[in-house]
């Protein structure tokens, strides 16, 4: 079995934070759909564990210098997509990320830039591991691919509570704990 960590947005600027370092030493292969933002965080990022990256649009000169802004992993039989920006919406249930996955030909597309995870599996895995440090709407979270004799299972991993006061309280809503108009 082959276990990814799939990592976004980390926009960090030189250190990475223990608990991110440590999920991926234990990846066999780690993939981040762009912006780390600095040349130092991508090194080392590098420098933990087998990694495939490509740039994204909060990228220093530097890293944009060296990644693609797309690309294709084989792990097995399995083709993995790579990109920063899979549509021109943010909105994740659009057609954007299902047609680039087609216009790439691979079994997974892993994208970036909405900082909020989102898994759909059809035909293909489209998954965005959202961000684990600058999140949107959702708590940090990133994502882990484990791909065995072909087949493929994604699924997002909290790495913590959202940190939105808005994502507290309606999830309060939903529990009941707050008395609704």
């Amino acid at each position: 079995m082959t276990r990814i960590l799939a990592l976004s947005d980390t926009h960090l600027v030189d250190e990475i934070p223990a608990q991110l370092a440590d999920l991926a030493k234990r990846a066999d292969l780690i993939i981040h759909a762009g912006d780390f933002v600095s040349i130092e965080v991508y090194e080392t990022f590098a420098e933990l564990g087998p990694l495939e990256a490509v740039r994204g649009n909060s990228d220093a000169a530097a890293v944009r210098a060296i990644l693609p802004q797309r690309r294709i992993v084989e792990v097995g039989d399995v083709r993995l997509g790579l990109v920063h920006m899979a549509s021109f919406s943010v909105d994740p249930t659009g057609a954007g990320f299902g047609l680039l996955a087609r216009e790439m030909d691979v079994d997974i597309l892993v994208f970036g830039h909405i900082h909020r995870p989102y898994v759909d599996r059809n035909d293909r895995l489209l998954i965005c591991p959202g961000s684990p440090t600058t999140p949107r709407m959702s708590p940090p979270t990133v994502a882990e691919i484990e791909i065995e004799k072909g087949e493929v299972k994604g699924r997002i991993l909290p790495l913590g509570e959202a940190s939105c006061d808005y994502i507290r309280y309606s999830r309060s809503l939903a529990d009941g704990r707050v008395n609704k108009v």
